[in-house]
């Protein structure tokens, strides 16, 4: 097995390229968590990985309650169904709060005051109420707690993170807040042992073939722990390419390599890039700056030709219509098309592709 070969079966095991799904939370569960931190980009992640769900079915999936956005690993948000956020939550929730003690000991921010919010929190909510953003800040002022500066979004996010809110559907353009309990009341929170290898199981299926150090990455946990939840994890096998070691769902070992051919339009932050701390089988080395140019957090959305990173791309929404345009890290052979994939997107987002350019 080489390196175009790993790169073709995550195009499998992650259902860009095949065996996609049919609505937006099969494709949360089955990933595991998505990354989300970009709203418009997460929605984009979600489809892609579906056979035809539009923008406004994986909104509707969001206000049905199926999905929802949390932090339940990295300190960053993720796109998970309801009935997995607890046991997330649960396995890692208590290790990120803990490494962002630094931060909110800067930000003055003690046990008392996250108490004293996430009673504000509870009082405002229950009921199986949902408030925007602004709402809950405003909530806090009220009851005496400064939001000035970052303490609002580090109050908002150790609630998440400790499994009393969720972010839920828009508002207009603001997103809303609600307790999970009221979402997920009957929700089991997984021993220790068993949601590592839940977790492990999920990823190396879904993001397979993946290093050991790869799974530490996504999920923010330490060595020790991968190795804990690959010990109970059912149904994995590994392979060793070029002196690595990988995992992967064993089943995938039984059949044929599958066929990287084809274009595909990611988002910024999808998880064929951000899931893994190697990235070598799927962009070059030098190419890879060019997706998070600067080094400043920000994935561009990526360009994908035959299993690899071959570019990136951009949208422009005018009057109703699409605008796309991709800009190759070299030149395209002639007989690489991106038009169906730009026409998946726009679909996607129900508006005509009224123009596609392709750069030098």
């Amino acid at each position: 097995m080489t390196k175009h070969d790993i790169a073709a079966l995550r195009l499998k095991n992650q259902r860009i390229a095949a065996e996609r799904f049919e609505r937006p939370e099969e494709a949360a569960q089955w990933m595991g968590a998505l990354q989300a931190q970009d709203y418009a980009q997460a929605l984009w992640a979600v489809g892609l990985r579906t056979r035809a769900a539009t923008l406004v079915d994986v909104e509707r999936a969001i206000a049905d309650g199926k999905l929802l956005r949390t932090w339940p690993m990295r300190g960053t948000l993720h796109f998970v169904t309801p009935r997995d956020a607890r046991w997330m939550l649960a396995l890692s929730g208590a290790r990120q709060i803990a490494a962002a003690r630094g931060r909110r000991r800067q930000l003055e921010l003690d046990e008392d005051t996250f108490a004293r919010s996430q009673q504000v929190f509870f009082d405002a909510l229950s009921g199986g109420k949902r408030l925007p953003r602004p709402q809950m800040m405003q909530l806090l002022e009220q009851a005496g707690i400064s939001t000035a500066g970052q303490r609002g979004i580090h109050l908002l996010g150790q609630a998440a993170q400790s499994g009393l809110l969720y972010i839920g559907p828009r508002e207009g353009k603001q997103h809303t807040f609600g307790l999970l309990d009221d979402l997920v009341p009957d929700a089991a929170v997984l021993p220790r042992e068993e949601a590592l290898a839940e977790l492990a199981r999920r990823y190396f299926t879904s993001h397979g073939p993946a290093s050991e150090r790869d799974f530490a990455w996504w999920a923010g946990l330490t060595l020790t722990d991968v190795r804990a939840g690959l010990a109970g994890a059912q149904g994995l096998a590994r392979l060793t390419v070029d002196n690595t070691t990988y995992w992967l769902a064993a089943d995938t070992l039984d059949i044929r390599v599958p066929d990287a051919s084809g274009v595909h339009l990611l988002p910024g932050f999808d998880e064929y890039f951000i899931g893994y701390t190697d990235r070598s089988a799927l962009i070059a080395p030098e190419d890879q700056p060019k997706i998070v140019p600067g080094g400043n957090g920000m994935f561009y959305p990526m360009l994908v030709v035959d299993g690899q990173i071959r570019g990136v791309w951009k949208r422009e929404v005018k009057k109703q219509a699409l605008n796309l345009s991709a800009q190759p890290f070299a030149p395209l052979d002639s007989a690489v098309s991106i038009e169906e994939a730009a026409a998946r997107y726009s679909r996607f987002l129900g508006l005509p592709l009224v123009n596609l350019s392709i750069g030098a």
